[in-house]
């Protein structure tokens, strides 16, 4: 059983784990978009999306609490500067995980990480949707008219 197990170790102590985690968190920043392991993918998205709610709040605490987690000034700079105001409407769920299959030398299971809003295949595929008048009655089904009634011919 893994009861009070809530994050995954990844086989490092916690310094390592961490520095691997900042490194990870600072490049998906600057690329938008890496590739790893699903494991390492699912941690690294629970490491990263609580900094990119942080980023919203553009003061100098959430800078420099952000800073500490990434120790990169370019990788900060760019999470306030463009990533942020993309993604300020959005409640959460910044990242997407993506698996891409196994690994050719050790058969791990690979998968893609990605910021959600800078994906632009996939916003240029997405179908825009309009915005559909909600109503709290139920809708009726129209009666059909009655077809044209069939002529007699008239007598003459």
């Amino acid at each position: 059983m893994r009861h009070n197990k809530a994050i995954n170790h990844l086989g490092r102590k916690s310094g390592h784990r961490k520095a691997m985690l900042a490194n990870m968190a600072t490049s998906l920043i600057l690329n938008k978009r890496i590739e790893t392991t699903v494991a390492k993918a699912k941690a690294l998205k629970m490491y990263v999306e609580p900094l990119i709610t942080k980023s919203k709040d553009d003061s100098t605490h959430s800078r420099r609490v952000v800073f500490s987690y990434l120790k990169n000034k370019e990788a900060v700079t760019e999470l306030f500067r463009t990533v942020a105001p993309k993604i300020a409407d959005r409640p959460g769920g910044y990242t997407r995980v993506l698996k891409t299959g196994f690994r050719q030398g050790d058969g791990a299971d690979m998968a893609l990480i990605e910021l959600v809003d800078f994906n632009e295949a996939a916003l240029a595929s997405a179908p825009k949707k309009a915005a559909k008048k909600s109503t709290r009655r139920s809708s009726k089904k129209t009666v059909e008219a009655p077809a044209a009634e069939v002529e007699t011919p008239a007598a003459e």
